[in-house]
């Protein structure tokens, strides 16, 4: 997820599990260790050599439920060594820590970008693909109750006891805020469920129901979704709005040049690519503008056909007139217009009709 959400995720935890007089600086620190993992991007922007390490190392051993656990319970030692706050309370703490740390993997592996949770296993990453990587539904609760909880939380140094009138309003926001948030993110869960079943019945007719598929909603919303399904020589992909659809789904086909891309699968960085996307990738020929012809591998999971968030120029053509891996793959530079992209999303909520 955004930053914005997993500040005020992390920041929400932490706060309603620590006593009363201490929320203010748990707030601050939930904050921070809410969009600690997410720092791992700095790390490969500044040390990875390559795009594919950057792309599909984030979410990785930061993002790990063990290394996040053995972090927060060396962080809170380290706290209560030397902060008299932590060691008023230090079972809080610990609680508090743990639980800002991990809500944020546990919450981008709702999205469908992967998320690597039970690193250093190495199966792949976890993509559940259930809301958008940006969803105000989900965040603005969250943000009502910490900036509620802020406001009347007792300064530091302030006399109060639990259970006073201030501080169960504070806790009545935060629980709230997270009531409503997760209400959201369950209602994500069985949304999913009804595309799922629906798109399992029109595929039966097309004798594609045991194909590799997964389900997306479309930006912003949980109530648009797009389903991709693979198939050996493309893929098929169908919309669905849970307002404006009904009777069977229905689905168009996509060819993607799966031939050449076998032809390559022995390319360390497209072996990776491939774990990464679980297999959810299309590629195409494209010529370039001086004229020379490239294999293009675009990522099905995030965007709309035909432009999509990441692409990468995986071969080209050697001498023989084959494909021959690049020795490096880069990555495509985006393509599309957002703001028409977003336009068609609302529409299509609404409209079974509505065209790209």
């Amino acid at each position: 997820m955004d930053s914005l959400t997993q500040i005020v995720l992390g920041s929400s935890v932490a706060a309603l599990v620590v006593p009363a007089h201490h929320r203010r600086r748990a707030i601050l620190a939930g904050g921070v260790l809410g969009t600690l993992p997410d720092l791992d991007v700095l790390w490969f922007k500044v040390f990875s050599s390559d795009v594919v390490t950057e792309v599909t190392s984030h979410r990785g051993p930061s993002h790990s439920l063990l290394m996040l656990t053995v972090l927060g319970l060396l962080l809170w030692l380290l706290l209560k060594s030397r902060s008299c706050l932590v060691r008023g309370a230090p079972l809080r703490w610990l609680l508090a820590i743990w639980l800002a740390l991990i809500t944020h993997p546990l919450l981008d592996a709702f999205t469908v970008y992967g998320t690597q949770i039970l690193w250093p296993m190495r199966t792949p990453p976890v993509m559940w693909a259930t809301i958008f990587i940006i969803d105000p539904l989900y965040t603005v609760p969250l943000l009502i109750g910490v900036i509620a909880a802020w406001r009347l939380a007792p300064h530091q140094g302030a006399q109060q006891t639990n259970g006073s009138g201030r501080d169960r309003a504070a806790r009545n926001w935060l629980v709230a805020g997270l009531l409503v948030s997760s209400v959201y993110l369950a209602w994500s869960v069985a949304a999913k469920s009804l595309v799922d079943r629906v798109a399992s019945q029109s595929l039966a007719v097309l004798n594609l129901q045991n194909a590799p598929r997964f389900s997306t909603p479309l930006p912003f919303n949980t109530l648009a979704w797009r389903v991709i399904v693979m198939v050996p020589d493309g893929y098929w992909l169908g919309d669905r709005s849970l307002v404006a659809d009904r009777g069977a789904m229905q689905f168009t086909f996509h060819a993607s040049d799966n031939q050449a891309l076998a032809q390559l699968t022995s390319a360390p960085q497209l072996k990776r690519l491939l774990w990464f996307t679980h297999g959810f990738v299309a590629a195409h020929a494209q010529r370039r503008e001086d004229g020379e012809l490239r294999l293009i591998l675009a990522d099905l999971r995030m965007g709309l056909e035909p432009d999509y968030f990441f692409r990468y120029d995986i071969a080209g053509i050697d001498d023989r007139g084959g494909w021959a891996a690049a020795p490096e793959i880069t990555q495509m530079p985006e393509s599309g217009d957002l703001v028409k992209t977003l336009s068609w999303v609302w529409k299509r909520i609404y409209n079974s009709k509505a065209t790209p």
